[in-house]
């Protein structure tokens, strides 16, 4: 299931919701908006990022639910209520995404268009769906990340073969090549690989050419009159 289906389900199973915005924090820190139903949404969202105030960051640093009833005269975010009033939303529940060892991944913000409509009906729907939600959202992390390790895999993998072939390397010496030159140019080990899987060049490696010597710049073979030689 995508973010953007998880959104779109949240205003079907809260009552009052008009409008949802999925915020997550990331592995910099940073809070940033992951889905939403609507650019308004994505516009309220980066308000409360912005200005450092709003019922979505409390709710994710407090891990408590937030009800702001009227965005118009709520006092908790002076700032950024009008702001998210004149985008037409006058009601907002903020609720905390966790997973499920308890570790916070951000909020589920339910915007609505009229004044002092949340219920404890509808907290009590945001809860449980937000509960829902975090495991969607935790195993939608876990194949992303799962995508991205296997195509760093893949790619390694070519890379160590181009060395193997050229330099008549075994797995492990072709893979020392690659994590040396990562060390030595602080790049990581993935990027050398795609540098050299994208370009045809093989990075320069005292175990290529000696201590001290530099390896052959490219795959091909060297050129002595115009003609390559094997």
């Amino acid at each position: 299931m995508t973010l953007e289906r998880v959104a779109v389900l949240a205003v079907e199973v809260v009552p009052s919701a008009d409008a949802v915005g999925i915020s997550l924090r990331q592995s910099s820190g940073m809070i940033e908006t992951a889905a939403s139903t609507g650019a308004d949404v994505m516009r309220a969202d980066e308000l409360q990022y912005g200005l450092d105030e709003g019922p979505c960051l409390d709710s994710i640093r407090a891990a408590e639910t937030y009800v702001a009833h009227d965005t118009r005269t709520d006092r908790r975010w002076p700032r950024w209520g009008p702001l998210v009033a004149d985008l037409g939303f006058l009601s907002v529940l903020s609720v905390q995404l966790v997973n499920f060892e308890g570790v916070p991944l951000g909020a589920l913000n339910l915007y609505a268009r009229q004044a002092d409509v949340y219920t404890e009906v509808d907290v009590d729907y945001a809860l449980v769906f937000a509960h829902h939600a975090s495991g969607a959202i935790e195993a939608t992390r876990e194949i992303d990340g799962l995508r991205t390790a296997m195509h760093s895999r893949h790619v390694i993998g070519v890379a160590q073969g181009m060395l193997m072939q050229r330099y008549g390397l075994t797995v492990d010496s072709a893979f020392e090549v690659l994590l040396r030159r990562s060390q030595e140019t602080n790049t990581k080990l993935r990027d050398i690989a795609n540098l050299m899987v994208t370009t045809g060049r093989i990075p320069d490696s005292p175990i290529l050419a000696g201590e001290g010597g530099r390896a052959p710049s490219a795959l091909t073979a060297p050129q002595v009159g115009g003609a390559s030689v094997n």
